[in-house]
């Protein structure tokens, strides 16, 4: 068994994003030797990359930043309700650099391999400079949006303006006055870019297979006056981020659908829809994420808002989902996405009727004809959740990939461990409480339970911890479990594992990626597993020996 001395960590993260700067901050503060591994040049994950026109928050910023640390709060000043991309990494830096956490980071280190070493116990990594590093705890920091895909059209590599997927937006301004542009997609971040770039562009056509449900996001600047009042109420906002099961402080109205009118009902919708963020999504009845005909109500009325601010009646009805109701899935926000289409310089192209047949020299041909563009920006989304773990070479027990073990499925225990992967965490990992919530009051919670996890493991004088198969078998069942009750089963999203832009991934079939219990339920399950000695994890001294076996659920 090699000697911790011979590590070169004893804790490898990888990723230095929103987790992964919270998860180094625990893990020196414990005085365990740490290091980050980032495959970009800087520190930021999403919102180092994601530098499109139009990039923000859908969280309350003041729910989006971290909770772990009072000075930080009364310290930083959100400028927007809805923060934007270069305030949102501008933060980042600031929460980094107060804990002097750079010195843990290493930037431009792409993780190509991890492998479990059986016969050292031990995880050799081969990083993109040549290197590899050996670490006992692997964690695994990775953003659930951060493997872009390309549409599967030919020609891509034709085109002879500019063109990028929304990930990579060029980090120097683009000068889009007078250009021509074509956007593929209309995602949530399609939504984004659309309404923040019509009335700047010569001019913008839009290629849409299928529509989003949208809302209208309602941002505002918030004063020096409001963030003192929200300073003041930290402990409550936090409070009812914890007990939503969304972790946003929008509480679902208790009421039930059928114990109203309708008249009260569309009352409460029409305030709703004028309120900020994911009011009318998350503030609504709970019935709507469950029973068909009460969805089909609420779908009709943002129907009819939709309706209602798209001058061309038929440009209108392409605008509406027809697939699926409004609420199930994860509602993108929007600021004049819905004008957009009223402006003389924006053209809607259904390739439904049309549909793309490549990629020219010149711009896009569909089957009615060719468009030329100066732009032509991808908006064709992620290999989503899974993506990011697929991209690296990660070995476990008896050299079995972890893309192997999750090709149909991915398979967890509570979404941070995986069987057959010893010493390796996920703090935000498939099927936990993450990627469907708030995604740092999410990570949080993941970050904290792993560290303490760790904790556990160093005062027992513990080496390996790995779960057990049974226990895997049943939080998966139970996550497939919580999917049959709600409707998001229906749609095709990456809540769903489906992007038509991926390989293999058919309409149709549900991958079960995320947890949606909700925070509550999620934090409950995390707690009891901990209060009852890590049921259902087996802690070894030493592999080697099977006798070591110190707990097994």
């Amino acid at each position: 068994m090699t000697n911790d001395a011979e590590l070169d960590y004893e804790v490898v993260v990888v990723g230095a994003g929103v987790a992964g700067i919270y998860q180094i901050k625990r893990l020196t503060d414990m005085g365990i030797k740490a290091t980050v591994l980032e495959a970009d040049p800087d520190l930021g994950g999403t919102w180092y990359n994601n530098r499109y026109p139009g990039a923000r928050f859908d969280s309350e910023s003041y729910t989006y930043g971290y909770s772990f640390s009072r000075e930080v709060l009364n310290e930083w000043h959100w400028k927007e309700m809805f923060s934007g991309q270069p305030e949102n990494l501008k933060y980042l830096n600031f929460v980094a650099d107060k804990f002097n956490l750079r010195e843990h980071m290493q930037f431009d280190c792409r993780v190509q391999s991890a492998v479990f070493d059986e016969t050292n116990e031990l995880w050799k990594i081969q990083v993109s400079d040549g290197r590899a590093l050996t670490c006992r705890i692997l964690i695994l920091a990775l953003g659930l949006l951060s493997q872009p895909t390309m549409p599967r059209i030919e020609g891509v590599e034709n085109f002879k303006g500019r063109s990028w997927h929304t990930y990579g937006w060029p980090h120097e301004e683009v000068d889009l006055s007078d250009q021509r542009v074509g956007i593929i997609g209309t995602g949530a971040t399609a939504i984004q870019v659309i309404g923040e770039i019509a009335d700047k562009v010569g001019e913008l056509t839009v290629f849409q297979r299928r529509p989003n449900w949208v809302a209208p996001l309602n941002n505002s600047e918030i004063s020096a006056e409001q963030m003192e009042d929200i300073r003041e109420r930290y402990d409550e906002i936090f409070e009812t981020c914890a007990r939503t099961p969304g972790g946003f402080e929008h509480e679902p109205d208790r009421r039930g659908f059928y114990e109203v009118t309708q008249e009260e009902r569309y009352e409460l919708w029409d305030r709703l829809y004028d309120e900020s963020g994911f009011s009318i999504w998350l503030k609504n009845f709970r019935e709507i994420f469950t029973d068909e005909e009460a969805n089909a109500e609420v779908s009709a009325y943002i129907a009819e808002r939709i309706r209602g601010r798209v001058d061309d009646p038929a440009i209108a009805e392409k605008l509406i989902p027809k697939d699926h109701g409004f609420g199930v899935q994860r509602v993108p926000m929007e600021t004049g996405y819905l004008e957009a289409y009223n402006r003389g310089n924006v053209r809607l192209v259904d390739i439904n009727e049309t549909p793309l047949e490549r990629i020219t020299e010149k711009g896009i041909r569909t089957t009615e004809q060719e468009f030329e563009f100066d732009i032509i920006v991808y908006a064709t989304g992620f290999d989503a959740i899974t993506g990011s773990f697929d991209h690296i070479d990660i070995r476990g027990r008896d050299g079995l990939t972890l893309r192997e073990k999750w090709f149909d499925n991915p398979t967890t225990f509570l979404g941070m461990m995986v069987s057959g992967f010893p010493n390796l965490l996920m703090p935000s990992g498939p099927q936990s409480g993450s990627a469907s919530t708030n995604y740092p009051r999410g990570i949080e919670n993941g970050v904290n339970w792993c560290t303490e996890l760790l904790d556990y493991m160093s005062e027992r004088d513990l080496k390996y911890l790995e779960a057990t198969e049974d226990a895997e078998k049943r939080w998966t069942d139970h996550v497939v479990k919580m999917y049959s009750v709600m409707l998001m089963r229906k749609a095709q999203s990456w809540f769903t594992g489906y992007n038509s832009n991926v390989e293999g991934h058919e309409a149709g079939k549900v991958r079960y990626m995320v947890y949606n219990g909700g925070t509550p339920k999620y934090v409950a399950s995390l707690n009891d597993v901990a209060s009852n000695d890590y049921e259902g994890i087996r802690f070894t001294a030493d592999t080697k020996d099977p006798s070591d076996v110190i707990a097994a659920g």
